[in-house]
């Protein structure tokens, strides 16, 4: 039981490391969203968007693409995601519905969940798990 507590113990000190991982895993989704946008940008006609909005959707995906991949490596974290908080923002209040709670696939929750994880490392920054920080030192 001693060997578990100390594992744990052990873990409760290492808070950075969970998270730039979560910054990891965020901006490796944001990059990936903005390939499949990127190369397929009919996709979002499926949510209504209208046609003639394809210089906003190339937009959103090259945002997505630079952001994700800033995100991810912990460079220009807060530029990063401030450039997609707009897109986030109007992806949970415009085009999802908070109706649509627990719907499958793309819903209100998980663009406000990134939305939310995008304030956050705005706000914070990347941590000492990043790119930017091996510089600073």
């Amino acid at each position: 039981m001693s060997k578990i507590v100390d594992f744990t113990t052990s873990l409760d000190k290492k808070d950075e490391t969970g998270y730039g991982l979560i910054r990891i895993f965020l901006g490796i989704a944001l990059f990936i969203r903005g390939w499949m946008i990127v190369a397929n940008p009919e996709s979002i006609l499926e949510l209504g968007v209208e046609r003639e909005s394809f210089v906003w959707i190339a937009l959103i995906g090259i945002t997505h693409l630079i952001g994700g991949a800033l995100l991810t490596i912990g460079f220009f974290t807060r530029l990063a995601a401030f450039m997609q908080i707009p897109i986030l923002f109007s992806a949970t209040f415009f085009v999802y519905k908070p109706s649509e709670l627990m719907m499958g696939g793309q819903s209100f929750e998980l663009a406000a969940l990134v939305l939310f994880l995008l304030c956050v490392y705005f706000i914070f920054g990347a941590g000492p798990f990043s790119v930017r920080n091996y510089f600073y030192k």
